[in-house]
């Protein structure tokens, strides 16, 4: 071979070198992750979950994996930008945490696949055509927080049983209010306890809710899911303790920012869940192959400290039933 062949082949296997990285770098699949929340320590939380779930799928970010985070912040307008930023962007699968982040992919694409985690009836809000056959590019998990609202109704009377007046604070811009209104109204009338509902969508709402608590002579607080509650749940678990009112809420993180006691689905836990489909997908399955999933693991946490400076005494009963106890 001549010297001139010989350095001209030796130059373009060279220079193949950074082409073949950067088309193996293109390879790398990218999931976005569309947040109803924030990327605080809850969303901390919710990552951890669903890379974990990710690695036992084989997937490691940042050596055959990267996501792109977007977090709307309990907003429910921004959703709808942050879905058609990722889809700008072409990602190979869009991660869903609550409504309206789910809501707001599917409105955004039909052809990228879709996998949600959220505590609502994806059916009913038309995300899917049925549970065990989604149909269309979106499956994911449901920890249906709306139903374990009697359950926290019920918890509350263990706890302050000469509360004959509850008031429930809900969002009215969650698509699931109504529903849980009625549910809670229906679990009070079995209960035999007179029910309030307060409004709040946004942080003075919050502070007037509050307020209002003496005039309604209310002697708990039901606090139902919502990503805005959960965005605020500093300000609400400090509003709890300033007027001195037992509140419970479904996720864990108010009770571990001092909170009096929650129950509900893991979040994590789903996250964990829905990273195997998220595997299955990125491996060649369809989205419309793979059944709606529900949530298996609650978790109930009560926070002594809180129910201390409240002059409560929690049930051993309840203490028992309790999956972790904050002292």
């Amino acid at each position: 071979m001549r010297r001139r062949e010989l350095m001209l082949m030796l130059g373009g296997a060279a220079a193949a070198v950074p082409l073949a990285a950067r088309a193996q770098q293109k390879a790398m699949p990218v999931i976005g992750y569309l947040g109803s929340g924030s990327s605080d320590a809850v969303g901390g939380s919710f990552v951890a979950g669903l890379r974990q779930g990710l690695s036992e799928a084989g997937y490691v970010v940042g050596q055959n994996l990267a996501i792109e985070y977007r977090w709307a912040g309990g907003s429910y307008d921004r959703p709808p930008l942050l879905a058609a930023d990722l889809v700008g962007r072409r990602v190979d699968v869009i991660v869903t945490s609550g409504p309206p982040a789910a809501l707001a992919a599917k409105s955004a694409t039909s052809t990228i696949p879709i996998v949600f985690a959220i505590g609502s009836d994806p059916v009913e809000l038309g995300l899917v055509a049925g549970l065990a056959r989604p149909g269309g590019n979106l499956t994911g998990i449901t920890f249906l927080t709306v139903e374990v609202l009697p359950k926290l109704l019920e918890l509350l009377a263990e706890l302050v049983p000469q509360a004959r007046v509850i008031a429930v604070l809900v969002n009215p811009n969650n698509q699931n209010t109504r529903r849980n209104i009625g549910d809670v109204q229906e679990a009070a009338r079995v209960k035999g306890v007179q029910l309030s509902i307060l409004n709040a969508s946004s942080e003075n709402e919050l502070d007037a809710a509050f307020a209002s608590l003496v005039q309604l002579q209310a002697g708990a607080l039901v606090v139902v899911g919502d990503p805005f509650f959960t965005s605020r749940r500093e300000q609400l678990v400090a509003l709890a303790s300033r007027h001195a009112v037992p509140a419970v809420y479904i996720a864990r993180d108010f009770i571990v920012a001092g909170g009096l006691i929650s129950y509900g689905a893991s979040i994590a836990a789903a996250h964990r869940q829905i990273a195997g489909y998220v595997g299955k997908i990125l491996k060649g399955a369809k989205p419309a192959d793979l059944p709606v999933q529900q949530s298996t693991i609650f978790e109930m946490t009560i926070n002594l400290k809180t129910a201390n400076a409240l002059g409560l005494t929690v049930p051993q009963a309840l203490l028992a039933r309790a999956d972790e106890v904050i002292e």
